[in-house]
C-alpha cells in the first residue's frame, strides 16, 4: 500500500508543449561557382519551433526558417534567401545520460528530422528567373539553460544536407545532382517558451525506474521519520508526541489518554503528588494544631526547609505546584506583619559553577517578585542565590530535582 502510494505521488507530472525562438548566423559549405564564397558565419538566420515531447525522453518538433546568404571578400555581390520546414524528431540527451543527477539547470537535445526547402536566387545571378526546390535533412544539437519553470535559454548548431538542388549557392552555375548536392550549416541562440501549468516541462523531469525507486525510498524514508517523530514521547508519559495536548507533563504523573495530568479537584497540582505533598509539607489541619492559628508552625516548617518552590532543570520558573509554598509564605507575613524573609535559591550540580550561581539566582529573584506582587512590601523581603547544592547524588535526576528550589529564612 506504502509502495503503491509512493510511486503515485513521486510521478512527476509536466507540461509536453513548447515554443522556440532562435536566430544566428549560417555558412553554406558547398555548392559554389568557382571562386565564388560565403563568409564563414557572416550571414544571418532566423527560425520557429513548435515542439511536443512524448514523454522526458522522446519527442517531436516542426521547424520553418529563413536564411539570408551573402558573398565572401573580392567576391561579385549576390543574395540568395533559402526557406525550410521540416518535421524532425527530438531526443533529450540530458535524461538519457542522466544529467539530472547532477543538474537541474543544464541539459542538452538532439534532433534530426527531414522536409522542404525552396531556394531563391539574387536578380543579378545567372540563373534569376529560376525557383529551386529541394529535400532538406537536418540534424542538431541544443543546448539548454533554464531560467525558470516556463523559460530557458537556448542554442543551436544544425546541419542541413539538401537533396536535388540544382543550383550554386550564388546562383550562377548548375549542381550534378549527386547526392547531398548542398552542405549549410547554422548557429543560432534563442529563447524556449513551455506551455502548460505543471510546474517543470519534460525537458527537466526524470521519471526513470531508478529514479522513481530512489524517490519512492526517500519518501518512505520521510514518512518513517515522521512516523518516529509522531511517536515519541518525550515527557515519558506513555502518550506519543502527537496525542499529546499537554507535552511537558512532569515526569511520573498520572495522565488521561491525551497526555493531560489527572487533576480532578483543578487547584493546579497533579492529584498523584497532592497527597506527598501534603505528607512532606504537613496540612493546612496541623498547622492548626500547633499554636492557635498555627504560625509558630509555619514558621517551623519555612525555616527548617519543610517548604521549598521548586523548578525544572534550567529554569527560573516555579513548577506549578510550588505556588501553594510560595502561598505558604505570603499569607504568614500578611498575619505577621513584623516578620521579614530571606530568600535563597539553589541549583543542582550539572553545568558550569559560575552559571549555577546566577542560576540560582534568578530563581530567588523571580520568587521574591512573585511574593511583592502578591502584596508584601519588598522591604520586608531579601534573596541570594548560593549556587550549587551537592547534597544529593548528582547521577540521580530525581534527586537533583529536590536541589533545585528555592528555601526561605524568616526573621
Amino acid at each position: 500500500m506504502i509502495t503503491a502510494q509512493a510511486q503515485e505521488e513521486t510521478k512527476t507530472e509536466y507540461n509536453h508543449w513548447s515554443i522556440e525562438v532562435m536566430g544566428g548566423l549560417n555558412k553554406p559549405t558547398r555548392p559554389y561557382t568557382d571562386l565564388y564564397y560565403s563568409p564563414t558565419f557572416g550571414a544571418w538566420n532566423a527560425d520557429l519551433g513548435v515542439r511536443y515531447m512524448i514523454n522526458e525522453k522522446f519527442g517531436f518538433k516542426l521547424n520553418a526558417g529563413y536564411n539570408n546568404i551573402n558573398e565572401g571578400d573580392e567576391v561579385p555581390e549576390f543574395q540568395t534567401q533559402y526557406y525550410h520546414a521540416s518535421l524532425q524528431g527530438v531526443v533529450n540527451l540530458g535524461n538519457l545520460f542522466k544529467f539530472r543527477d547532477w543538474t537541474n539547470t543544464f541539459n542538452l537535445l538532439g534532433h534530426g528530422g527531414v522536409g522542404l526547402a525552396q531556394m531563391r536566387l539574387d536578380e543579378d545571378a545567372f540563373y534569376s528567373d529560376e525557383e529551386d526546390y529541394m529535400t532538406v535533412f537536418t540534424v542538431g544539437l541544443t543546448p539548454q539553460i533554464r531560467l525558470g519553470n516556463h523559460f530557458a535559454l537556448v542554442g543551436d548548431l544544425s546541419l542541413y544536407g539538401n537533396v536535388n538542388q540544382d543550383y550554386t549557392w550564388d546562383g550562377n552555375t548548375e549542381t550534378p545532382n549527386r547526392g547531398f548536392d548542398g552542405m549549410l550549416v547554422n548557429a543560432s541562440i534563442g529563447f524556449q517558451v513551455y506551455l502548460g501549468k505543471s510546474e517543470k516541462h519534460a525537458d527537466w523531469v526524470d521519471n526513470s525506474e531508478e529514479t522513481e525507486l530512489r524517490n519512492q525510498l526517500d519518501s518512505i524514508q520521510g514518512r518513517v521519520a515522521d512516523l518516529e517523530s509522531d511517536l515519541m514521547d518525550e515527557d515519558q508519559d506513555g502518550v506519543p508526541n502527537y496525542l499529546d495536548r499537554e507535552p511537558n507533563t512532569m515526569n511520573g504523573v498520572a495522565v488521561d489518554s491525551k497526555g493531560v495530568a489527572v487533576d480532578k479537584n483543578n487547584n493546579g497540582i497533579p492529584d498523584e503528588i497532592e497527597s506527598s505533598l501534603d505528607e512532606r509539607y504537613t496540612s493546612k489541619e496541623e498547622f492548626q494544631k500547633e499554636g492557635g492559628s498555627g504560625s509558630m508552625g509555619i514558621k517551623k516548617l519555612l525555616n527548617d526547609g519543610y517548604v521549598n518552590v521548586y523548578f525544572q532543570f534550567n529554569s527560573d520558573k516555579p513548577e506549578t505546584y510550588s505556588f501553594e509554598a510560595i502561598n505558604y509564605l505570603v499569607r504568614y507575613m500578611h498575619e505577621n506583619p513584623s516578620a521579614n524573609a530571606d530568600l535563597v535559591g539553589y541549583a543542582d550540580e550539572l553545568g558550569n559553577a559560575e552559571y549555577n550561581k546566577q542560576l540560582s539566582e534568578r530563581r530567588a529573584k523571580r520568587v521574591y517578585d512573585i511574593i511583592v506582587a502578591s502584596g508584601i512590601n519588598e522591604s520586608r523581603l531579601s534573596y541570594r542565590g548560593e549556587g550549587i547544592d551537592d547534597s544529593v547524588d548528582k547521577s540521580s535526576s530525581d534527586a537533583r530535582q529536590l536541589v533545585r528550589r528555592v528555601t526561605f529564612k524568616l526573621k
